[in-house]
């Protein structure tokens, strides 16, 4: 960060957070909130004066509350600028006036007590994000006794302990009677690949950290034994596992069985540690000095507030959603935004630095062209047709296209640079003023129409999108998964593509089943357009039952691109369901909509 706030080409914002986020590739425009310091970082020297009066004393959160820090503090000792931050929350010098020791103190008068908030604006051709992460509290896990014991701590912890510029200088100790301890225990695994607390997928690091934490302890402590209990160690990386085979030489032991409580020895303070060694099969009890949670990582908890200004989308575990996981690993849906770090997924320093230099080759690429080239599949407004309802610019989710105004008969406008192609304007819009390049409705009719053109009753009609259901049909294929062969796939760029009319001319025509099949809500390739999807497909389930056509013959599936089997099941089951659609029904469907 020192080299960050040297460079002459580099503007570093620190103490800021982003506000808001309009326009679009090349063209954003970024409004930064600079929180105020109420200390002129022009001034500071840093000398310490204000902070040696001060007399507010609150837990340092650095230190991960195991020192205390003033009110008016330096965050932390390699913090750019090195300037003191006063915290108002705690000072007492803010009205009125009660203390103000270190205005006195300061010889430069660089504190403020009126000083405000300023909101810069900045101009912006890409974004990159990377938001880091979080680390999981393990306060709900009561069985570990995080809460009511002092000598059980988290990694994050336990960094700062052994660390030089921790609250010890390096010394690593027991909380309790401020000793080495002879014994550590590590559980791994602590808030990760666990369904029902903590989060179902592996946080990457755990593993190899604790490995360094072992190897760390046994060079600086020889005497001190580690325990690792473990559900399985994952070493994979470069050295990784003869980083892990040198622990074991150091006299770690592994033992495979996550414990299943700790009780606490009130004499000596240790530690008892219950667990089944699912190596030999027997219940354990370790005796520990002090015992160390390996903890996961987590997306940030204001992940929510930038998805909202970037337009983003999350995968389940709540980490953002790239925009393709093999050919853009480091892009975002939204085009000029790219990720980099643990902002994306779980990642150790290695993966971060490389996705970030991913990120920023990206940026530069784009940067130096000048110009965006886009796929022409992008929507364009028919001004004869627009009734100015405004319904395209609220369903886009890319806010691609600016709203009209009916008092200026101002018609609205589809930003190309910013559009991605989805079709959920044009399947919304209630005079048709919206067309799709290349998936015009006439298109997507006419492949309708030559589907049923011969045998129609014994055909299911499929509306696929492009990401996820085409390519899991396309993997069912090429596993050679049986299905029925009566299938007819249309392929669309988004399932929020399908208009209602599609389907009712699909009926009209003699379809006996119709399904819509589109990504999960949380892999959706185009934000959150499925959502109109399901909404559209329930609305068409009321028409349809007003007129008297039963509903399950219109299906809604939501199948990923890993999903083959997943697709040949469903097939499976329309075909079992269009077996019992009788001609007699087909007729009668298509003469009510035919009226």
């Amino acid at each position: 960060m020192m080299d960050v706030g040297r460079h002459p080409n580099i503007t570093l914002y620190t103490y800021s957070e982003v506000e808001n986020v309009t326009g679009f590739i090349g063209n954003f425009k970024v409004t930064i909130r600079k929180k105020a310091r109420y200390v002129d970082e022009n001034e500071c020297t840093a000398c310490s004066d204000c902070a040696e009066v001060c007399p507010v004393i609150v837990p340092d959160e650095f230190q991960q509350g195991f020192s205390s820090r003033k009110a008016i503090y330096i965050p932390f000792p390699q913090a750019v600028p090195s300037t003191y931050t006063l915290d108002m929350e705690s000072c007492l010098g803010n009205n009125p006036i009660a203390c103000g020791k270190c205005y006195e103190a300061c010889e430069k008068k660089c504190i403020d007590y009126d000083m405000q908030d300023e909101i810069i604006e900045i101009d912006a051709g890409a974004i990159i994000t990377a938001t880091g992460m979080d680390v999981y509290d393990p306060t709900e896990l009561d069985e570990y006794g995080y809460t009511r014991y002092e000598n059980v701590i988290t990694s994050m912890e336990f960094e700062r302990l052994i660390s030089a510029s921790g609250p010890t200088e390096g010394h690593f100790i027991r909380p309790t009677d401020r000793k080495v301890p002879k014994t550590v225990g590590f559980i791994q695994c602590v808030g990760s690949r666990s369904e029902k607390r903590g989060n179902p997928y592996c946080s990457n690091i755990c593993c190899m950290n604790t490995v360094k934490d072992t190897l760390l302890l046994s060079d600086h402590y020889p005497g001190v034994e580690c325990k690792v209990f473990y559900m399985d160690i994952r070493a994979f990386g470069k050295g990784f596992e003869d980083l892990y085979m040198r622990s074991k030489q150091e006299g770690v032991k592994y033992i495979r069985g996550l414990p299943g409580e700790i009780e606490e020895d009130p004499n000596t303070k240790n530690l008892i540690l219950t667990v089944e060694n699912t190596s030999n099969g027997k219940l354990e009890k370790h005796n520990l000095e002090m015992v160390v949670l390996s903890v996961g990582v987590i997306p940030r908890q204001d992940n929510k507030i930038i998805k909202q200004l970037l337009t983003l989308s999350t995968t389940s575990d709540g980490f953002y959603m790239e925009s393709h996981p093999k050919l853009k690993p480091v892009d975002a849906p939204t085009r000029g935004v790219y990720f980099a770090g643990c902002a994306e997924s779980p990642k150790d320093v290695k993966d971060s630095v490389t996705q970030a230099s991913a990120a920023a080759a990206r940026a530069s690429i784009l940067l130096n062209a000048g110009k965006v080239k886009i796929e022409a599949i992008t929507s364009r407004v028919i001004p004869d047709k627009c009734i100015y309802c405004g319904i395209c610019a609220r369903v886009c989710p890319y806010h691609a296209i600016v709203p009209p105004d009916k008092k200026t008969k101002t018609l609205p406008k589809v930003v190309e640079a910013a559009c991605a192609g989805c079709g959920t304007c044009a399947a919304e819009c209630p005079s048709d003023a919206i067309i799709m390049r290349h998936f015009r409705d006439e298109q997507i009719m006419a492949q309708i129409e030559s589907i049923l053109s011969e045998k129609p009753e014994e055909k299911i009609v499929t509306f696929a999108c492009n990401w996820c259901s085409y390519p899991g049909a396309d993997l069912a294929g090429t596993s050679r998964i049986q299905y029925p062969p009566n299938n007819r796939v249309i392929r669309t760029m988004c399932s929020g593509r399908v208009d209602e009319k599609f389907v009712f001319h699909a009926f009209k025509l003699g379809a006996p089943i119709v399904l819509v099949s589109g990504c999960h809500f949380s892999d959706c390739h185009y934000i959150n357009a499925v959502r109109w999807t399901q909404k559209r497909i329930e609305k068409l389930w009321n028409k349809l039952e007003r007129k008297k056509i039963r509903p399950e013959r219109l299906q809604l599936e939501y199948i990923s691109a890993a999903e083959g089997q997943k697709w040949a099941r469903v097939i499976k089951e329309l075909e079992e369901i269009r077996k019992k659609v009788t001609k007699k029904e087909i007729e009668e469907t298509m003469k009510i909509l035919s009226e």
